[in-house]
């Protein structure tokens, strides 16, 4: 779905799974910058948007996700993951419940996979699930906004900043008052910046959720069974993962930032050194240059010296080996 807003000056299409909105309104570090002060807007309306409704929305979605959601506060933010019965992750919401509806967003192109999935497990439980994406588009305010909110406007707010679920016709008129729009690429930085892995990007089909630091924001230990229970329990208990989500300080001097799959080896084992990780995200940020996420092998070394193909990379830990 093309968002109206790629029509304001500058803005230069996203690729790939985030096809559909701006990558970038023409300065990338100056919307950077803006997000980090808490200004502008950005422009997620190619995520997906389900509704839950009915009287047992919270009790039963308590039995299919990650996260202990059968009381959730009326406005309180929070996040959950669907996840196979291996316990590898194939869905994660980011949820709201405003009393009536519970109001989940999801990666680009997920929503229709997650919506049959919750349609086969309604059984006799007093709910209805929608597909809200063709009417309501997501917008992302930045911690510490005071851009207005719209009467009536359903908000997620977390420490990051707010999600605004805004009726998809009022888009334009919204940007007009809540500039200066930023890219996603700016939104990405900061992502990257704060160590919030993203489906799709930080994980591939066998990553469990301790691999990713999800344990606690958006697993809760302490909860009823559900779908991949036994392996969160079970590595939580007796084990550890077997890879581990690490922050990455590339090399400034190169050109190219490393992209998504490149291979890292240890820098004493040489440029033919065996694989210990891949590269997740990459980006460029206005205060810490060229940084990405990657996923390493638990029992790397946190002070080894790592390369990224061939940009030299300093890692930060982000989940404990």
């Amino acid at each position: 779905m093309k968002s109206p807003l790629l029509s304001l000056p500058g803005a230069v299409p996203a690729e790939g799974v985030d096809e559909g909105v701006a990558a970038h309104y023409g300065d990338l570090f100056r919307e950077q910058r803006a997000l980090a002060d808490g200004t502008g807007f950005v422009d997620l309306s190619h995520r997906g948007v389900l509704t839950v409704t009915g009287e047992d929305r919270l009790s039963w979605l308590h039995l299919l996700l990650t996260q202990h959601v059968s009381e959730l506060p009326v406005g309180e933010a929070t996040e959950a993951l669907v996840l196979s019965a291996n316990g590898h992750i194939e869905h994660a919401l980011y949820l709201v419940d405003d009393g009536v509806t519970v109001w989940i967003h999801v990666e680009p192109g997920t929503q229709e996979a997650l919506l049959a999935y919750l349609e086969s497990m309604k059984f006799f439980y007093r709910v209805e699930v929608a597909d809200r994406t063709a009417d309501i588009a997501l917008v992302h305010l930045p911690a510490g906004s005071i851009a207005p909110v719209p009467m009536g406007v359903v908000v997620r707010e977390t420490a990051y900043g707010r999600d605004l679920f805004l009726p998809r016709a009022d888009l334009e008129s919204y940007a007009e008052k809540a500039g200066p729009a930023a890219g996603l690429l700016a939104y990405e930085a900061l992502r990257v910046e704060q160590h919030r892995p993203r489906l799709g990007f930080e994980t591939d089909h066998r990553t469990i959720p301790h691999e990713l630091g999800w344990i606690g924001t958006a697993v809760h230990l302490q909860k009823g069974c559900y779908r991949g229970q036994e392996t969160v329990a079970r590595v939580q208990n007796l084990g550890k993962p077997p890879r581990r989500l690490v922050f990455l300080h590339l090399d400034g001097s190169e050109v190219h930032l490393p992209p998504a799959g490149t291979q890292i080896h240890l820098a004493d084992d040489g440029p033919d050194g065996r694989k210990i990780g891949f590269i997740t995200t990459s980006v460029r940020h206005h205060e810490l240059g060229p940084v990405a996420l990657a996923l390493v092998k638990r029992n790397v070394p946190v002070d080894a010296r790592l390369v990224a193909d061939t940009t030299a990379a300093a890692q930060e830990v982000v989940v404990e080996p």
